[in-house]
């Protein structure tokens, strides 16, 4: 029985990282449209006011070279043709920033929502995705009924936000009328400016709040039944690969307790450079000394390292070392028979530090 086909009350688990990578490889990322809108709209916003007035000025020049130049049009073809391709060389040399800024807002929107991705599924065709009883069906699917109601809904909303800030500005439009070109231009510049700054707040809001709608409703579809969940385990348990990286984050986090208890410790016996066994007693609670940490070549050196960063005394004692570290466990008292030859190092230990009762 396929996803599709199974009744979504019994998706009961949360999905795994495993299921999540593999959808991601298909391309089912949650992306918000609405957020890929506002970075277009607010990167549109950038061009229109800042970029804007300096674009113009500088179309406006080229356009009056031109007209300058009427007179001295070139009578053959051939000069014409490169006239033209020369004028919108200069055109596009004045739009090329503008152009590229909005391409790289094209990106970002997704970019900043799922990070890199390639999914070859998406770019394959499939030829069920063309069909015109399927195309139908997903125009008057919920989803699709779900994002029409969305969009009156925000047009409701922008067009009420935008009423709320030109309306203060009914009154002084009759009067722009009659003023000079510059000053008409400044006023509507303002109220522009006003007008977008309040609708790109407002599709904030909404970008926002689709972009968590749409992960929490991702992770609705990405959740798995219970029997899912013990066939992944499954099948992760028999990869040697995960295996090994199972095995190589259990060895790593070990360690990195291992390390953290070395600063607790109160003496590091060490071979002196092969092998390092951290011990540490508390007679009010140990029976016996307890081995904290242990290991040999590069990590008997980390733990020498640490050691000494945190004035933890290091006593070489090459056989007690490696009988230690061959015999003893992390976490694990000193065994009975070599108690001797521990209590005098421990007992050396206390009496440096003035422990010693």
């Amino acid at each position: 029985m396929s996803d599709d086909d199974q009744d979504d009350s019994s998706k009961t688990e949360d999905p795994t990282p495993k299921k999540l990578e593999e959808a991601r490889k298909k391309g089912q990322v949650p992306v918000s449209r609405e957020v890929n809108n506002w970075v277009m709209l607010t990167a549109g916003t950038i061009v229109v006011l800042a970029m804007g007035p300096g674009m113009m000025h500088d179309l406006m020049i080229l356009l009056r070279t031109y007209i300058g130049q009427a007179h001295d049009l070139p009578e053959t073809p051939g000069g014409l043709q490169f006239m033209i391709i020369e004028a919108l060389i200069d055109v596009l040399k004045i739009l090329i920033g503008p152009i590229l800024f909005l391409v790289a807002a094209a990106v970002i929107g997704p970019l900043v929502q799922v990070g890199p991705l390639l999914a070859p599924e998406i770019i394959s065709m499939d030829i069920s995705k063309i069909s015109p009883s399927k195309g139908f069906a997903r125009l008057f699917s919920m989803r699709s009924i779900v994002e029409f109601i969305k969009g009156i809904l925000k047009l409701c909303v922008v067009s009420a936000v935008g009423y709320m800030i030109i309306k203060p500005y009914f009154g002084s439009m009759e009067h722009m009328v009659g003023l000079p070109i510059p000053l008409a231009l400044d006023e509507t510049k303002i109220l522009t400016t006003k007008l977008l700054i309040g609708i790109l707040v407002v599709l904030f809001i909404i970008a926002a709040a689709d972009l968590l709608y749409q992960r929490h409703e991702h992770m609705s579809k990405m959740r798995m039944t219970k029997q899912e969940l013990k066939d992944e385990y499954r099948q992760s348990e028999g990869d040697p690969h995960i295996k090994a990286k199972l095995r190589q984050l259990r060895q790593q986090k070990a360690q990195q307790r291992m390390m953290q208890a070395v600063p607790t410790a109160d003496v590091v016996i060490t071979n002196p450079t092969h092998y390092s066994v951290a011990l540490k007693y508390d007679p009010d609670k140990d029976e016996a000394p307890l081995v904290v940490a242990k290991g040999i070549n590069e990590v008997a050196m980390r733990i020498r390292e640490t050691a000494r960063e945190h004035n933890v005394i290091i006593l070489p004692n090459p056989p007690l070392a490696r009988l230690l570290f061959d015999q003893v466990e992390v976490d694990q008292a000193v065994p009975a028979e070599h108690y001797k030859a521990v209590a005098e190092i421990i007992s050396y230990v206390f009496r440096m530090k003035g422990k010693l009762r």
